[in-house]
């Protein structure tokens, strides 16, 4: 026996684990020790305190004769010296160790390979070595090492030597005795197989797989606080805490998102450099490089880099989940939902997009995702998507449905193969999706879809020409008018060039062309551009064809924001006509036209009109697209407005109020329609006394609009006046 019964022992037996602020022991002893065997050193002997480290995993374990005859006496393992936060997490770890002692206490420290899980593991047990009698520490990263560790307990306490007896003294040892599992990444692992089966003890384990929480108490191991990640970068880059290298520092680990092991590596080279001023230049230019470089000097004996922690985790992917990680790098690392590649699988090729054969790659891909009869399997997605979490390299939020990924990772994961492959591929289901998703879609909504369509717009992405079409439409669904605008104009001078003035597409690309300016308030642009293709129209489809007419309704519109009321209203009465003769009455575009025609007869002064046409517009909306459609929210703020104009201001207000929820929770809180709510509801203040709110609602809508529409956009600039 190396030790009484009621002494306080720490056995580290295995173990190679990650930074939190930061790393983990890892060696096989000080200088001028001998091993215990082929498999164990005892690398501590002091005041009854042991720290036993395995060597290979392959190796036998020791035998009690080893253990007798060599022994090297040095300090316990502190945490790394320059450990830093994570206070919140140690203090729930502190306060739940100490809770009830007549249960076993277990607790999961889980969360991406470098934020720190082992090194809070470290200093936990540092904090607590008063409190255990016994501390083992277990490399979990295979079976073998497990049950090697278990194996040395058995026989460090001379209770056997098999991996039954090491479980079986901690069952029988009633004692505030400690196990750490440490690096329990395999999610093959069955580790219920490795816990002792008692009602006592306390258990740590670290993890990247997030579905090891299942066994207690835990905490999610990710980011660190800012003040204490610039602490941290300071000390590893030996850097003094005065005002000016705590201001570049905060910008540097802003740059690196707040990792640990990221942190640590940047001040590693900062140390060598001493150039802390320069680093961010350094890191924007050679990201890939920096995050791929062991430092020449630790602080612990972490043995990977950020880059190659992943590497090491991608590589036990299987195929389908690999390629996932890396098309989903590709797209914004927030917000990626199982709907953008669902509606992709659903693309039906129209005759004016790519072929099959254009998109075999992305096809194939999508294939994994599909049952026998071809339609999609989310069981399928979910098993995928779940193999990718066991490794902490995406994670999920349950509520919203939404995966996402650590920038840094999102960053690393565009480096794992051909880049400009799985952007173009990327790209190209992203159109695909966004072509087969009804408009207006809740679940895939503009706002959510529209920081991908722009990740593949900033990138380049190879696309076809279709499919930027639909990337625009997405835009000026979230009011982004000006990006759509720059977007159209060179899809325009494309089409004209490959298809002529007078095709349909070019002719297409015009009248969204037309739309944008009126967004924009370039009123006269759009009229001059939507007379152009409504004489075109005429010619080659005709006075009733339904994109005729739409040009016609658009024409009006225009008419109608140049003042031009009459025109507008005689524009109108003659789409309304003929719509209602193709369409029905009760078609969305029917009931788009008398909303428009409505608006009209507003700006005409025709308020008793305009209020009974809008009411008939709103109840049929109400029917044929549910109360939260955009198109129904439009028709409700416009009926307030009539209330307003015929004195009826509580009524107005009431109905603003609702459309401005709504228009929140379904465009968000900058869109320019819910600005335009907010601008109408300030007014309907003013109209009832309540002068301070209207301040308040103003200056609000002032503010959005110049950020959201620049200083001289006419709504802007309409609500400075």
């Amino acid at each position: 026996m190396l030790s009484q019964d009621d002494s306080r022992s720490l056995y580290i037996i295995g173990g190679q684990g990650g930074h939190g602020g930061h790393g983990h022991p890892h060696g096989t002893g000080g200088p001028g020790g001998t091993g215990l065997g082929p498999n164990v050193n005892i690398i501590e002997h002091q005041s009854n305190v042991y720290n036993l480290h395995p060597g290979p995993a392959s190796q036998q374990a020791f035998q009690p004769s080893n253990i007798q005859a060599s022994q090297t006496i040095n300090n316990c393992p502190p945490p790394s010296r320059i450990f830093q936060g994570r206070r919140d997490i140690l203090g729930k770890m502190h306060s739940f160790f100490t809770s009830d002692v007549r249960i076993q206490h277990i607790y999961v420290l889980y969360g991406l390979g470098g934020a720190g899980k082992t090194q809070i593991t470290l200093k936990f047990i540092n904090e607590s070595s008063s409190r255990f009698s016994d501390t083992f520490f277990i490399d979990a990263s295979t079976t073998t090492t497990i049950d090697t560790g278990l194996k040395n307990i058995a026989i460090v306490k001379g209770s056997g030597n098999s991996l039954q007896d090491g479980l079986q003294w901690l069952a029988s040892r009633v004692e505030e005795w400690l196990l750490v599992f440490d690096n329990t990444d395999d999610p093959s692992i069955d580790l219920n197989d490795f816990i002792p089966q008692c009602n006592h003890g306390n258990i740590i384990i670290t993890s990247r797989n997030p579905g090891l929480r299942v066994y207690g108490s835990h905490s999610l191991v990710s980011d660190m606080e800012e003040e204490d990640a610039v602490a941290l970068l300071l000390k590893s880059a030996a850097q003094a805490a005065a005002t000016g290298t705590m201001l570049t520092a905060t910008e540097i680990v802003k740059a690196l998102y707040y990792l640990p092991l990221a942190i640590v590596q940047a001040g590693s080279f900062i140390s060598k450099s001493q150039d802390l001023d320069g680093y961010l230049t350094l890191y924007t230019k050679n990201q890939a490089r920096l995050l791929s470089e062991m430092p020449a000097q630790t602080h612990d004996h972490y043995a990977q880099t950020v880059y190659t922690t992943w590497q090491m985790s991608f590589h036990r992917l299987t195929q389908p989940a690999a390629m996932f990680l890396q098309y989903c790098s590709f797209l914004h690392h927030n917000g990626i939902s199982e709907q953008i590649f669902s509606y992709a699988s659903e693309y039906t090729f129209p005759s004016d997009g790519p072929s099959k054969e254009d998109l075999w790659e992305p096809l194939e891909f999508l294939s994994h995702f599909l049952g026998p009869s071809g339609e999609w399997d989310s069981l399928q997605f979910s098993n995928m998507t779940n193999e990718i979490q066991a490794y902490s390299l995406i994670s999920i939020d349950a509520e919203k449905k939404l995966f996402s990924i650590h920038p840094l990772v999102h960053a690393w994961s565009q480096t794992t193969g051909n880049p400009e492959k799985y952007l173009s591929n990327m790209g190209s289901i992203l159109g695909m999706a966004l072509s087969a998703r009804p408009r207006y879609d809740i679940q895939l909504g503009s706002l959510a879809i529209c920081p991908h369509v722009e990740l593949a717009l900033q990138m380049n992405a190879e696309v076809a020409l279709v499919f930027k079409e639909i990337y625009g439409l997405i835009l000026w669904e979230a009011g982004k008018y000006k990006q759509y605008e720059k977007l159209l104009e060179g899809v325009l001078e494309k089409r004209k060039q490959v298809l002529g003035d007078n095709h349909l597409d070019t002719l297409l690309t015009m009248g969204n062309l037309a739309s944008t300016y009126s967004g924009l308030g370039e009123h006269q642009k759009a009229k001059e551009l939507d007379l152009t293709v409504l004489e075109k129209r005429k010619q080659v489809l005709g006075d009733n064809h339904p994109d005729t007419l739409l040009t016609m309704g658009n024409l009006a519109n225009t008419y109608s924001n140049l003042g031009e009321h009459q025109k507008a209203k005689k524009l109108n009465l003659t789409v309304l006509e003929k719509r209602e003769q193709v369409l029905g009455d009760n078609h969305p575009d029917t009931l788009h036209t008398m909303g428009n025609l409505a608006w009209t007869y507003s700006d005409l002064g025709e308020h008793q009109k305009a209020k009974e046409l809008k009411a008939t517009v709103l109840e049929k909306q109400k029917q044929v697209l549910g109360d939260n459609h955009p198109h129904t929210l439009v028709t409700m703020g416009n009926l307030a407005s009539t209330y307003s104009d015929l004195g009826e201001h509580q009524k107005a207000k009431e109905l603003n109020l609702t459309v401005l929820e709504k228009r929140k929770q379904v465009l968000g809180d900058n869109h320019p329609d819910t600005l335009r709510t907010m601008g109408n509801l300030a007014s309907t203040y003013s109209n009832l006394g309540e002068h301070q709110k209207a301040k308040e609602l103003n200056l609000t809508v002032l503010e959005k609009r110049k950020q959201v529409l620049g200083d001289n956009h006419p709504h802007t600039l309409h609500a400075h006046g």
